[in-house]
């Protein structure tokens, strides 16, 4: 693996996939939160149709996001020490 002319460790495909997974699961999370809250402000049956589901979705997201955060960290930083001991 070569560094650049900056002597910093390229970014893998990988790394931004995961990056980005955990940006939109976060993203997802946020959103269905408040979807969650206008539904059942406007009175429909939080029991029926996607809203179990939704509301499952609001308590998952945010720890799979965080997983694949640190999953990212640690994937970072064993290629920066790789690369630091020059191999």
């Amino acid at each position: 693996m070569s560094t650049n002319p900056t002597g910093d460790v390229p970014v893998r495909r990988i790394d931004r996939i995961l990056a980005f997974m955990s940006l939109g699961l976060l993203l997802l999370s946020i959103v269905s939160f408040f979807a969650i809250m206008i539904s059942s402000a406007a009175g429909a049956d939080m029991s029926t149709g996607i809203w179990p589901i939704v509301g499952v979705l609001v308590y998952i997201a945010p720890i799979v996001a965080f997983a694949l955060l640190l999953t990212v960290l640690i994937m970072s930083f064993v290629r920066r020490a790789r690369a630091n001991r020059g191999g």
